[in-house]
């Protein structure tokens, strides 16, 4: 392997710190766009026909670019590096290029042909809505070839974090972002159906964020120059590996796509609730869990390629640290500020007060599940970088039933007592999403891989006594829903920064008294 493409890897802090500002610059403008957005259609018909043709292919990118795809690539890509033959990389690179680019493009196409039926899978309850369905299965016809763009960007993406890029793949989801954008306040009157821009936004965001992925490849001497050749042994190996874990790794992926399936039944705006409450859950997701995954699934896949178990072990349990030491306040955050954040965020223009009152509802639903859905993250690769593909898939069969089950038993009482059935979809996805990780950690703890490193009981009372200072502060200061709505959105702006800057403020001051020091948040060697 060339000099040039192997250079020392920066340690996993200062590298989930790099990608976790990255993508928060990513999701900082993501909140622009759905601010935008929310402006723009709101929690419509139109906004439901959208959210669900841009759902399907950001589901199945997931999968592909994010989930089982880069968990079967990545400790495969580790060995070829380990054996240090740059040519032999180079042409495992180019096969998988050129097997997972042509498997995407036919379904690319065969969707595109029947994105009617395609509709009628994911969206079953709008076809009793003629105009609705037809909308949306216009929308699916330019929205799905984002799957086969984004898919081949995340493949570019995962080579580069191999070799300690993780700059560029974490900046990219910017442009996504700037396309909706530009999409809503630019194209949008150059259509006679508005909501047509946001389609083509997420198409050409696809392009621009391949495009961009190109020239670091090139620097590493890495473009894939795309070859079919299903039976050389790195696809296969990865093909093994990542069949299972398609269903294993993104249980609460899917989870959240037949939530959109059964709330096509619900009144219209619960898919519009759904998603602005789910995108508010996702930015500390985004953010710092799946940061801390980038990070350290390539550790992991080496630490086991050259059987390092103690470091293996201790990459895992700084994980876990970390996600509780940013989640833990992030979930209650997000549960105690549900409806300010909403107001201020996105009750403008075509948005309703009602419609910030049923996103809020969800969003505390959601958070409740936002710890679970950051440990899956983490400890899925923990299975994967050993190339165990078996025991998440089991656990992911059995999170689905309970949340298929949980779905009926929330979904059905909350919708008829009260009216928001789309609040019993969000919290069984929570619950199943615990029961995933639950299941995850019970199983790397039972096989030996994971141990619980020293100073758990110290971490856990002073996180208890800095999210406790951090409750207090945000209580405090906060005011009632009513008074937010009063206000214009300067003031709005104004409070909520003072009052989630008090919080930080409580929580790392608390930390702080409680004896956490930087040592404390010091990651295992990388390599």
């Amino acid at each position: 392997m060339s000099d040039a493409s192997e250079k020392a890897r920066p340690g996993l802090l200062r590298s989930s710190a790099l990608v976790g500002s990255m993508t928060m610059i990513s999701r900082v403008l993501g909140l622009l766009r759905d601010i935008v957005i929310a402006a723009f259609v709101g929690a419509s018909a139109n906004a439901d026909a959208f959210f669900v043709a841009f759902k399907i292919p950001n589901f199945l990118r997931r999968l592909f670019a994010e989930g089982a795809f880069s968990q079967a690539f990545v400790p495969v890509l580790a060995d070829y590096k380990e054996q240090g033959a740059h040519d032999a990389v180079q042409a495992l690179v180019d096969r998988v290029a050129g097997v997972l680019g042509g498997t995407l493009l036919l379904l690319t196409l065969i969707t595109v042909a029947a994105s009617p039926i395609v509709a009628a899978i994911f969206a079953p309850g709008f076809v009793s809505q003629p105009e609705k369905f037809q909308l949306t299965a216009d929308m699916i016809r330019i929205t799905f070839p984002y799957l086969l763009l984004i898919s081949m960007t995340g493949f570019c993406g995962a080579i580069l974090n191999s070799y300690g890029r993780f700059a560029v793949p974490a900046f990219t989801p910017v442009f996504l972002n700037l396309s909706l954008i530009f999409a809503a306040t630019v194209a949008s009157p150059w259509f006679d159906e508005p909501v047509f821009a946001l389609a083509w936004g997420v198409f050409f965001a696809g392009i621009i964020q391949l495009l961009f992925q190109l020239p670091s490849l090139y620097r590493l001497d890495l473009v894939p120059r795309p070859v079919f050749d299903g039976k050389d042994e790195g696809v296969r190996r990865i093909l093994k590996l990542m069949i299972p874990a398609l269903f294993g790794v993104s249980v609460s992926q899917i989870n959240l796509l037949l939530d959109t399936v059964l709330a096509s039944f619900l009144p219209t705006g619960s898919v519009s609730w759904l998603y602005y409450s789910d995108r508010l859950a996702e930015l500390p997701l985004g953010v710092f869990g799946i940061a801390i995954a980038t990070v350290i699934l390539p550790n992991l896949s080496a630490h086991r390629a050259a059987a390092r178990e103690d470091q293996f072990a201790s990459t895992l349990d700084w994980a876990m640290r970390s996600v509780l030491l940013i989640g833990l306040p992030a979930a209650l955050a997000l549960i105690l500020l549900a409806e300010p954040i909403l107001i201020t965020l996105f009750q403008y223009g075509a948005l309703t007060p009602t419609d910030v009152d049923m996103a809020s509802l969800s969003l505390r639903a959601y958070s409740l599940g936002l710890i679970a859905f950051m440990l899956i993250k983490i400890l899925a690769p923990g299975y994967y970088a050993r190339k165990d593909t078996a025991t998440p898939v089991k656990i992911g069969i059995i999170a689905m039933a309970a949340n298929m089950v949980m779905n009926l038993a929330f979904v059905l009482p909350l919708l008829w007592y009260f009216n928001v059935g789309h609040v019993g979809l969000a919290l069984a996805t929570s619950a199943s999403a615990w029961l995933n990780a639950g299941l995850l950690l019970r199983g790397l703890l039972k096989q030996g891989v994971f141990t619980w490193q020293p100073g758990w009981g110290a971490y856990i009372l002073r996180l208890f006594a800095a999210t406790s200072a951090m409750t207090a502060a945000v209580l405090l200061l906060g005011e009632g829903a009513d008074v937010w709505l009063d206000w214009n959105w300067q003031r709005r702006s104004l409070e909520i920064l003072l009052v989630c800057g008090a919080g930080i403020a409580a929580y790392l001051l608390a930390h702080v008294l409680c004896g956490t020091r930087m040592r404390h948040l010091r990651a295992p060697g990388a390599v």
